[in-house]
C-alpha cells in the first residue's frame, strides 16, 4: 500500500473546515404590512425573536426561519399608540415594553408588562413628567419613553429621550423619576438643529449584573455609567465617540454592542467602564434604519432594519418586508480562522511525528524479524 503523502493530508484537512470558516451570516426575512418595528428582544425560552411596532398596537414573534406571529394584540391600549424598546424579564417570565404616543395624539408614555406564559397583561405603569422642568422654558418636545432594561429583582429603567432622564418601574409596576443626573445634560449636540431626531438624547440602555446600567445618548454621542441603586452618573471615556448610537446590548464576556442607522460597535473595557475602547465597528445598511441590536443563541450578535425612518417619515405606500441579520466582528472572525489554522498546523505537525515514529517502529521490527 503507497503511504499517504502529507500534502494530501493536509488538503483534506483544509477541505473539510473550509465549510466552516465560509459561513454566510444569518438573515432573516420576515413580512408584516406597515410593521415598521422599532424594538427587538430575544427570548432565550422560546428560543424566538420579539418586535414591536410603530404603527400596531401589538407585540410579535420572528422565528429564525422567518415565521412571524402575533404574541401580543392589546385593544385596550391607547389608539395609534407606538411599541418602542422591548425586553424579556427571563428571571421573572414577562415581557416589558415602551409606550409612546407620538403628535398630534396626546401625550402618552407607559411601561407595560406582559406574561410570558399566559401572556396576560400584569401592569400598565404610566410614566410622570419632571415636575422640576418647564418644558416650555427649555424649548423641548414632550417626553418619549425609548428603550428599557430590567435588572434580577425585576426593577425596570425607562430612558427618556427627549427629557433625558431615566424611570424607574418595580416589578409591581410603581413609577418614578429614577435619576436626573446633571452629567446627562453637560455635553452639547453634535446634530444639526434642521436634522431628524436632534432632540434625540437618551436612548438605549442595558443592565450589567455588578450593579450598574450602561446608556447610550444619541445627538452627543455619548456613554454614560449609571448606578442602579442611587442613579448616579458619569460619563464613560471612550477613545472614539459614537455617532447616533441607539441600541445598546451586552455579550456574555463583557463585550457591548452599540448600534446606529450606519454601524455596529464592539466595545471593551478593563476597568468596569471608568474607560471603553472601541476595537472594532462594521458598516450597516443605512437604508434599514438599524435600531435594535441583541443577542440570539450561542451568543450571536442581530441587527433589526426595522425600516424606521420610513415609517416616521410616511415614505412609500407601506412596506411589507423587514430583516433580522447577523452581524460579526471581522476583527474576531480573523482571529478565529487565524487559531483554526493554528491548531490545523499542530494536527498536521503531531501527525507527521506519528508518521515518523510508526516507520521507525516498522524498521527496527523489520530489523529484529531478519
Amino acid at each position: 500500500m503507497a503511504p499517504i503523502k502529507p500534502s494530501f493530508v493536509f488538503l483534506i484537512i483544509i477541505l473539510l473546515i473550509a465549510p466552516a470558516l465560509a459561513t454566510k451570516p444569518h438573515v432573516i426575512n420576515f413580512r408584516w404590512r406597515n410593521l415598521y418595528p422599532e424594538g427587538m428582544a430575544w427570548d432565550p425560552s422560546a428560543q424566538h425573536f420579539i418586535v414591536g411596532s410603530l404603527s400596531h398596537r401589538s407585540i410579535h414573534s420572528v422565528s429564525d426561519a422567518g415565521v412571524i406571529e402575533t404574541v401580543i394584540s392589546d385593544p385596550t391600549l391607547p389608539e395609534n399608540v407606538t411599541v418602542l424598546g422591548l425586553t424579556v424579564d427571563s428571571t421573572k417570565k414577562r415581557l416589558l415594553a415602551c409606550l409612546h404616543s407620538a403628535p398630534p395624539l396626546p401625550p402618552f408614555n407607559a411601561l407595560v408588562a406582559y406574561d410570558l406564559l399566559t401572556r396576560q397583561r400584569l401592569f400598565l405603569s404610566l410614566l410622570p413628567s419632571d415636575p422640576d422642568s418647564n418644558i416650555a422654558s427649555i424649548g423641548r418636545g414632550r417626553d418619549v419613553a425609548n428603550d428599557v432594561a430590567v435588572d434580577f429583582k425585576g426593577n425596570a429603567y425607562v430612558t427618556n429621550s427627549v427629557g433625558n432622564f431615566i424611570w424607574k418601574v418595580n416589578e409591581s409596576g410603581e413609577s418614578s423619576i429614577f435619576s436626573r443626573s446633571p452629567v446627562f445634560s453637560r455635553y452639547a449636540s453634535v446634530m444639526d438643529q434642521n436634522e431628524p431626531f436632534n432632540d434625540c438624547g437618551l436612548n438605549g440602555i442595558a443592565y450589567v449584573s455588578k450593579g450598574y446600567l450602561l446608556v447610550v445618548q444619541s445627538n452627543t454621542g455619548k456613554m454614560f455609567k449609571v448606578d442602579a441603586d442611587d442613579g448616579t452618573a458619569r460619563v464613560v471615556l471612550l477613545n472614539e465617540d459614537l455617532v447616533m448610537p441607539d441600541g445598546i446590548a451586552i455579550r456574555r464576556d463583557g463585550v457591548v454592542l452599540v448600534v446606529s442607522t450606519q454601524k455596529l460597535w464592539f466595545l471593551k473595557s478593563a476597568d468596569s467602564w471608568a474607560e471603553g475602547v472601541v476595537y472594532d465597528k462594521t458598516a450597516l445598511d443605512a437604508e434599514g434604519s438599524a435600531t435594535s441590536v441583541v443577542m440570539g443563541e450561542e451568543d450571536r450578535v442581530y441587527v433589526l432594519y426595522g425600516h424606521v425612518v420610513e415609517g416616521i417619515m410616511g415614505n412609500g405606500e407601506g412596506r411589507e418586508r423587514f430583516e433580522i441579520v447577523e452581524v460579526r466582528s471581522e476583527k474576531e472572525s480573523g482571529e478565529e480562522h487565524v487559531w483554526v489554522f493554528v491548531l490545523v498546523g499542530l494536527g498536521l505537525a503531531y501527525f507527521l511525528f506519528w508518521r515518523f515514529q510508526m516507520r521507525q517502529l516498522v524498521k527496527n521490527m523489520d530489523k529484529k524479524i531478519n
